[in-house]
């Protein structure tokens, strides 16, 4: 069931009504309809893969239980690494074994020796790399005593299977999302509407602005040896605000969701192209899934505590692991290594932090600067934005190469789009639209709301209709 069908304009209303018209009497029974709804939810992507769901939850709940009961530090820490180690293990069986064999077997056959792996060829459950490390975090902060075990089953289901950030995100910490839902929750308009404001610019982000670009990165990227230089930047340009508003998209209409039930989940994207480095990107892209190594990977490993060799080192750590998170490809890898080279000046300079406040403009020489930071590390982003995109390194080098060197720039691929250079317009719109909204949570609110809403949805309904994608591009996460 997609954010952006008919079947969840059908589902979110009804499971509306229940929970604050029938099954409002108490928080179990307000967290037993949530639980019910996150189930149904689920089982209509593949109702098999329900038993891991059931299965995770059931295992972090007792180990974090058998944690906090244990008498000594060798049980406790016997209980995290078996809990680990099993969590792991299924998201190693179902989303990296084929590409551990695979690659195993390219080495050796590189070496003369001919082999055939036995590749499982398995369908990747939705979610299982979002709800895994939901439950991780939970059993580290157990282990690490920042919280005490929840003993209420029914309120740890519903941390972990929340339908709202069950298949995409944002990770939530037990910390944040668990007091919420020990407490019963009471209507607020106010909260609601702005929900409703919420989903309304992310299915814009989604249907408006990934859809429309994806046709046209789509289109490039499938045909890159035939393109010029304009129409291969154009297609990485695309691309890029493909990802953004299809991933973004997703976690507005998530965080909108779940207003509609009084809870409030993690803030996961805060306008990040308009980074002034690389390092600020990093804290305002998936702020939930860097949060997330930062503090249980780059932290236990000595985070900045160290000298500049263990700085490094751990940065890179950070983004190789986050680009094997996002999937078994070595794309990702060098997506994350990437990402870690253009990190490594600030690092090194001890500038990784400069640019934490908010950007302030003026007409002066430091406002010219700022734009021209934004512009480089957009510009950076998009060119490893590419070997996210591409099904692999020769063509990502290949689309990077050609880009560079096929110095043509009239409008190849564009005059034969279905939107033609409409789109350009309507990708510029948007950054416009974001830009001078950029201390909001999203542009809808404030004056004019209505007027705004109206805009929106005459664009929603205008492209929407002619959008060919339905898909999450952080499903396959």
């Amino acid at each position: 069931m997609f954010f952006n069908s008919l079947s969840f304009a059908i589902f979110l209303p009804i499971v509306f009504l229940l929970y604050w018209l029938v099954f409002n009497k108490n928080k179990t029974t307000q967290n037993t309809v949530l639980i019910v709804a996150s189930y149904y939810f689920y089982s209509c992507w593949d109702w098999r893969f329900l038993f891991l769901l059931v299965f995770s939850t059931l295992l972090d709940y007792f180990s974090a239980i058998m944690m906090e009961n244990s008498t000594s530090d060798k049980k406790r820490k016997l209980w995290l690494w078996l809990t680990i180690g099993i969590n792991l293990g299924f998201l190693g069986v179902f989303k990296y074994y084929d590409f551990f064999a695979q690659s195993f077997a390219d080495l050796l056959n590189g070496f003369g020796f001919q082999t055939n792996p036995v590749l499982l060829k398995l369908i990747l459950p939705v979610g299982i790399s979002f709800y895994t490390f939901h439950g991780l975090s939970y059993v580290i902060d157990i282990y690490y005593k920042r919280i005490t075990a929840e003993r209420n089953f029914i309120d740890y289901s519903l941390f972990v299977s929340y339908f709202p950030l069950l298949v995409a995100g944002p990770i939530e910490r037990a910390t944040h999302l668990l007091p919420q839902v020990k407490i019963k929750r009471h209507f607020n308009f106010e909260k609601a509407k702005e929900g409703v404001y919420q989903i309304i610019w992310g299915l814009v982000k989604k249907v408006v602005i990934a859809d429309s670009c994806a046709t046209y990165a789509n289109a490039v990227f499938d045909n890159y040896e035939s393109m010029n230089s304009l129409s291969l930047i154009l297609g990485a340009i695309y691309f890029a605000f493909q990802i953004y508003g299809d991933f973004s998209g997703y976690s507005d209409i998530a965080l909108g969701t779940s207003k509609l039930f009084g809870i409030d989940l993690l803030k996961n994207f805060n306008y990040p192209y308009f980074s002034r480095d690389i390092a600020e990107f990093w804290r305002r892209w998936h702020i939930s899934l860097s949060s997330w190594f930062r503090d249980y990977l780059y932290i236990p490993l000595g985070g900045s505590q160290g000298g500049m060799w263990m700085k490094v080192r751990n940065t890179f750590i950070i983004f190789l692991v986050s680009g094997f998170w996002h999937g078994a490809n070595w794309t990702f890898i060098i997506w994350g290594l990437l990402n870690a080279i253009y990190f490594l000046p600030l690092l090194l300079q001890n500038k990784n932090r400069s640019n934490m406040g908010e950007i302030e403009m003026g007409w002066n020489i430091s406002s010219v600067k700022t734009i021209l930071n934004i512009l480089g590390t957009f510009a950076l982003t998009t060119v490893a934005w590419i070997f996210f995109r591409a099904k692999s390194i020769s063509e990502a080098v290949g689309y990077i190469q050609k880009m560079v060197t096929d110095f043509h720039f009239n409008p190849q691929y564009l005059s034969n789009e279905r939107y033609n250079f409409e789109l350009v317009l309507l990708v510029l719109v948007f950054v416009f639209v974001e830009w001078f909204n950029r201390s909001k949570v999203e542009p809808l609110s404030g004056k004019a709301s209505w007027i705004k809403i109206t805009l929106a949805i005459m664009a929603l309904l205008a492209l929407g209709v002619y959008s060919d994608y339905k898909e999450f591009i952080y499903f396959q996460f």
